[in-house]
């Protein structure tokens, strides 16, 4: 008598809110060996009883911890999202469960995010906006990206295409990190992100592109916004938490900053009474740096390959260090 097929359960977000996004495409070719079992939150415990493997297709979805108790099977997760922040628990982080995540798919269009808001704001593009829908014809002077300096949080995949994208059009690229290093490959120097605010003055950007743990939630806080360059433009495709917003909009309304370029927030969508909105040196964008056209189906695609070689016995590939949070470089 064959074995019964291992069971994989799928955490989708409702079909309501998310229409025909709310499954993944393509599961199909592994659907003659494994059991899916296509579940919504409120349904995850029953769907993982005897699960080996969930996909977490609803990636910022907190369910799991609440359903735990009912994940005695469970071998492997994998979040369909670069950052793990919002699945990790303590009880995950100390069991055997493999978690694996996205990286590799949003690292370029990332990159390309941040490139543009360099380029956006040295070429005043929201002034050219401001005076066409005045009608106005204002001539004015900008600035030269070549030989500006960034320092980019974060020295993992994204961190990295975001180094490489910048370097490639003549902006000098320094890294921050858990640990300090010298002729790294892409950075060429990695600081310590634990003495951010003694480095920060020396550069024109400041890119935030750390996942969120315990030692990146408010690491840009008031020390390191109150000793960054005048003038400097700060851009936040990490973690909202990563920020101290409160400090933040003390900084731009004292005009330390010339511009803060945010794509994520600490509250998700960010609140309509949140003075950001207002303030002409902000470029406010839908926690959507990465999600480019056919974002969806290529998350799909990651897994259906990963799912693959966990059924053929192979090794999984993007591994997270539940410890740290992140897939280590390297």
């Amino acid at each position: 008598m064959s074995a019964a097929p291992p069971i994989i359960a799928v955490l989708c977000p409702s079909a309501e809110t998310a229409g025909p996004n709310a499954r993944p495409s393509g599961l199909e070719r592994i659907a003659a060996r494994a059991e899916i079992r296509y579940t919504e939150a409120g349904d995850l415990p029953q769907a993982l009883d005897g699960a080996q493997a969930l996909f977490l297709w609803d990636f910022f979805s907190p369910a799991v911890k609440q359903a735990w108790p009912h994940a005695a099977a469970l071998e492997w997760i994998h979040v369909a999202a670069a950052g793990v922040d919002s699945l990790m628990f303590e009880e995950l982080s100390d069991s055997a469960v493999t978690v694996t995540n996205a990286q590799g798919i949003f690292d370029r269009p990332i990159a390309e995010y941040v490139l543009a808001a360099i380029f956006a704001h040295a070429k005043d593009f929201s002034g050219s906006l401001r005076h066409q829908q005045n009608r106005e014809w204002v001539h004015r002077e900008t600035k030269k990206v070549q030989g500006s300096t960034a320092l980019v949080v974060g020295t993992g995949a994204i961190g990295r295409e975001i180094a490489r994208l910048l370097r490639a059009v003549g902006i000098a690229v320094t890294g921050a990190g858990r640990t300090s290093r010298e002729q790294d490959p892409d950075f060429g120097t990695v600081i310590d992100s634990a003495e951010l605010d003694l480095h920060v003055g020396a550069f024109d950007h400041l890119i935030n592109a750390a996942p969120l743990t315990p030692q990146t939630t408010g690491l840009v806080g008031e020390k390191t916004l109150s000793a960054m360059r005048e003038g400097a433009h700060l851009i936040n495709v990490g973690r909202g938490e990563s920020v101290d917003e409160q400090a933040l909009i003390r900084a731009l309304e004292a005009g330390r900053l010339s511009r803060a370029t945010l794509d994520v927030f600490v509250e998700e969508p960010l609140s309509r009474d949140s003075p950001l909105w207002g303030m002409e040196t902000v470029t406010i964008s839908a926690h959507m740096s990465g999600d480019v056209r056919g974002w969806r189906d290529a998350l799909a695609e990651q897994f259906v390959r990963n799912a693959e070689r966990w059924l053929d016995g192979e090794p999984l590939r993007n591994v997270v260090d539940t410890a740290k949070g992140y897939v280590p470089s390297g």
